[in-house]
This record gives structure tokens, sequence and C-alpha cells, in this order.
């Protein structure tokens, strides 16, 4: 998330100071995405520092006041109009945890995909919930009308990226279900094959019973199918 870009959108609208940028902020993203007011100062000072933002005197309450520039606001039509790169995508923990359990001897990636996926549909459920709450705000077009508008965009994003996952979840099991049948077993070893050892030991004569088959290795990647997840909007 782009604290400089977004405090710059912000200060576009008029002169703001530090508590009440951060506090708009959080409520134009409904505190998806929480700032500490260190945060907005340190960023004001390096907008003020690149000639972006400029301190404009001080409120009736004797708050310092941060304006933007022709500078900033030229970065900004620059970041509205610019696509947002996914050349090089944000790390995701659920993809790396999921890559890293794939054959660990300690992890059963089975349960690990059915924790993540009870997690994922109840957050589908809560983020569902909010937006019903969040429609009912814009419908009745209050003073915050604005606010509840970006609000109930940022839901939409975080309802789609998780029906996604829940998808991605279901994709993945149904992917380690076919490789489990594909994958040959492990060999067995070779210490336990009853071979003569390089130094030249007799064979098993016919009189002596044939040792057991040993039995195949089981696959390190195997799962079961579980129901698919539905979406909820």
């Amino acid at each position: 998330m782009s604290i400089r870009h977004g405090l710059l959108a912000l200060l576009e609208r008029g002169p703001r100071y530090g508590s009440q940028l951060r506090t708009e902020f959080e409520s134009r993203t409904g505190s998806t995405w929480p700032l500490n007011v260190g945060q907005v100062y340190t960023t004001l000072n390096r907008l003020e520092r690149d000639g972006m933002v400029a301190q404009g005197g001080q409120d009736e309450a004797g708050h310092a006041l941060y304006a933007i520039t022709d500078a900033g606001l030229a970065e900004l039509r620059t970041w509205f109009e610019k696509p947002v790169d996914r050349t090089s995508p944000a790390r995701d923990e659920l993809a790396i945890k999921l890559a890293m359990a794939v054959g660990a001897p300690c992890v059963d990636i089975r349960d690990v995909i059915q924790s993540q996926r009870r997690h994922t549909v109840k957050a589908m459920q809560d983020y569902t919930r909010l937006k019903a709450q969040a429609l009912v705000a814009v419908e009745s077009g209050g003073a915050r009308e604005r606010d509840d508008v970006a609000w109930l965009l940022v839901l939409e994003q975080l309802i789609f990226q998780t029906e996604a996952e829940a998808r991605w979840l279901d994709h993945c099991e149904a992917r380690l279900i076919r490789l489990s049948t594909t994958m040959p077993p492990a060999s067995p070893s070779a210490s336990a094959s009853g071979s003569a050892s390089a130094s030249g030991s007799a064979s098993p004569s016919a009189a002596d019973p044939a040792p057991d088959p040993a039995p195949a290795a089981p696959n390190p990647i195997t799962t079961t199918p579980a129901p698919a997840s539905g979406g909820a909007r």
C-alpha cells in the first residue's frame, strides 16, 4: 500500500495536519490498513523534502498544516494513470507455506489446506456481512458517503480475493490428488534387497525361502478430496 500517494490524494482536497490525515486515511479504507501518527509524519517529512508538500501555517488549534504542491499534484496524477505493476508480485505467505509443505516429512499438507480453507470461508462470511452494512450506509446517502463508497470498493476487493483463494486451495488439493496417483513410489533400500555384497557373497540356494517383498514406500504427496468451498457475495 502506498501511504505516500494516499496522503497526497487526501491533501488534494485541501490542507491537513498529521492526525487528521491518519483519521481520514483509515476512514477511507475502513481501517483495513491502519496507520500510526509516526508513519504519517515520517511520510510527510519525506514528501516535504521531495518538494511534493509544504507546510502552510496552522489551524485554529495550532496544528501544523500541510498542503500539496504542483510537484505533488503531478506525482499524484502519474500514480493514478499508471497501472499497478504485477511483474514483481508481493510475496504471498500462503503460497510459500504450501510450497514448503510439499514433501515436508513433519507436515500433512492436507491439514494445512483444510485449516486455511476454514479460515478463508470465515473471512468471506465476515467481509460479506460488512459489505451489507456498507451498502446500507451508501444507500442512506449520509455525510460520509464518499468514505462509505471507498470502503465498499475495498470490501468487494477483499471478497473477490478470498473467493479466488478458496478456488486456488481447491485446485491445489485436486493437483495433489492427481500427483499422488502418477508419482512412482520410492524404490526400496538396497540394504533390504538381499543382494550379494561387493565382496562376492554366494547367491541364496533354491531351498532357501524367498524373502517377502518389501512394501512400497508411501507416497509423500497424498490427500483426499474435500467438498469445494463456495464463495459468498
